[in-house]
């Protein structure tokens, strides 16, 4: 799918993942919405500069369906052509230890709030005969290390309503792609060990944002339907997959209790 005019909103978008997808799509000439809780105005700027044609922001607060249904109204009738599901929390360590509030935040951002704003803007993609769905799932909804208990479980179920709505689009105009995405240095990355290192030695394999954005828009112009990383983390995902005893015993090598 061309990026070129297109009317492209990324949640999560102030940093990270979110914000470098942004600036590749700029790049493609695409029109932006970002939905975030605050943007710097030379973010804006830059993003125009980059060659977006228009850059709008979205002022959201997704870990609340109040929220996303206050930005589902504003968006009103506005034209969404790919919608990039990335916005995300970090949640890890001993399930006992987790804060059940952080919890229910981190299921209503990672999971709740993709399957709200496909359900609310897919209808238009269908009804205007073009559209694409971007899900950013991780490879933690296939590589489930202890310690990552209610965050894999909340990519697994991105991935699983990934791979049903493919089933579904099929015969549609409409395609999703579904994001396995690796360890990528931002700054919730930089979280994991905070939250994890306590009891995991967490591994340190990670790409730059820019690097895994070209990624994402490649995949997106190709019309793939998922997204796998390369290189070591590739290896382990194959091993989840296919050899998941071998993969527990390892993952178990780096926990401690």
């Amino acid at each position: 799918m061309e990026l070129a005019g297109g009317q492209v909103l990324i949640t999560g978008a102030s940093r990270g993942i979110g914000l470098a997808i942004a600036e590749r799509c700029a790049q493609e000439k695409a029109h932006l919405h970002l939905v975030a809780r605050s943007i710097d105005s030379k973010v804006v700027e830059d993003l125009k500069r980059l060659g977006a044609p228009t850059v709008k922001i979205w002022d959201a607060d997704l870990s609340s369906r109040e929220g996303i249904d206050a930005l589902v109204n504003n968006l009103g009738d506005q034209q969404i052509d790919v919608l990039i599901n990335n916005a995300g929390q970090l949640t890890g360590g001993l399930l006992e230890e987790q804060p059940l509030s952080e919890i229910y935040s981190m299921f209503q951002v990672n999971l709740l709030a993709t399957v709200h704003l496909t359900h609310a803007l897919l209808p238009g993609m269908i009804r205007r005969g073009h559209g694409k769905i971007v899900n950013n799932a991780s490879v933690s909804a296939v590589m489930h290390f202890p310690c990552a208990t209610t965050y894999a479980a909340a990519k697994a179920g991105v991935l699983a309503f990934t791979n049903s709505l493919q089933l579904e689009l099929t015969g549609t105009p409409v395609t999703a792609l579904c994001l396995l995405t690796p360890g990528v240095k931002t700054r919730m990355y930089d979280e994991i060990d905070v939250k994890y290192g306590k009891n995991l030695n967490v591994p340190t394999d990670s790409i730059p944002a820019e690097e895994y954005a070209a990624q994402v828009i490649a995949a997106i112009k190709d019309d793939r339907e998922v997204l796998e990383p390369s290189g070591k983390t590739g290896v382990g995902l194959f091993m989840a997959r296919h050899f998941p005893k071998v993969f527990r015993r390892s993952a178990l090598g780096y926990f401690k209790r």
